[in-house]
């Protein structure tokens, strides 16, 4: 994949993610008023263990144009795998692909993400941009509401398929704000609400990076029984610190990553 290649697959997904998660569009919009160039941190997608769709297959594109893999990471409590790939052009948002470990779940779970998997295409499965597929397959709301009620992760991923769960706002480059604290305040005062799960901002300098999120609005998906209003995408936010070597800390921490997953939770 050449360079215009992958800008144009980062421009189609931040299109795909935008139309779903307007209020990231808004975001975006308000912090170019404020005359800033907003500088992607890093794009997250989610998918499950199964060798079709896994991690290594979701970062084939970008593996295609110089991507590297870096480290890797395990969510114990939600079952989850996740490994981070980087660029050498450091502008260039980091990628961070998720799975969930469906055999570490119920047997329920598994039939229903089995039944999901066998109806993608085949055409599908051999796409080199599988990663922003959207929903390859039909599936219940009785269903989504079974998976959600075990993993918020897996109801997410089979009401919205392979696409972009969250880009982020790298806020190192931002000229008008000084902290993180000041960005969500910025954004809260705009009337967007933020994941509060572990406080407002998930880590600190002593970690190298900070995090925060806002709360994925629900999104109106069409499901075999009708439709209805699920929690969507979410628009993130990382302040990172510097190594002692000078270099910006490139890595995510389990424990911050942990809460802003919570950040497409279903909400009462």
């Amino acid at each position: 994949m050449s360079s215009s290649q992958l800008n144009r697959l980062l421009d189609r997904l931040w299109t795909d993610f935008s139309r779903i998660n307007p209020q990231a569009l808004a975001i975006h919009s308000l912090l170019q008023q404020r005359g800033e160039t907003v500088i992607n941190d890093h794009i997250a997608f989610r998918t499950f263990d199964d060798p079709r769709i896994g991690i290594e297959v979701l970062a084939k594109p970008f593996l295609a144009d110089g991507y590297v893999p870096k480290e890797n990471y395990r969510f114990e409590q939600k079952k989850l795998d996740a490994r981070h790939y980087e660029h050498a052009d450091p502008k260039l948002p980091k990628v961070f692909i998720s799975e969930l470990k469906v055999k570490e779940c119920s047997a329920k779970l598994q039939s229903i993400v089995a039944g999901l998997l066998d109806q993608i295409p085949a055409a599908a499965l051999t796409d080199p941009e599988l990663c922003m597929a959207g929903r390859p397959w039909k599936v219940s709301f009785a269903d989504y509401e079974t998976l959600a009620g075990e993993s918020e992760y897996a109801g997410w991923m089979s009401a919205f398929g392979f696409r972009a769960n969250h880009f982020t706002v790298f806020v190192n480059y931002l000229q008008s704000v000084a902290t993180l604290a000041d960005l969500n305040t910025l954004i809260k005062q705009a009337g967007f609400p933020l994941n509060a799960e572990g406080g407002e901002i998930k880590g600190s300098p002593e970690v190298l990076l900070e995090q925060s999120s806002t709360l994925a609005p629900p999104v109106e998906v069409d499901f075999t029984d009708g439709p209805h209003a699920v929690p969507g995408c979410y628009y993130e936010f990382a302040r990172r610190y510097a190594l002692p070597d000078g270099k910006l800390f490139s890595g995510f921490v389990t424990k911050s990553a942990d809460k802003i997953f919570q950040s497409t939770d279903r909400r009462t």
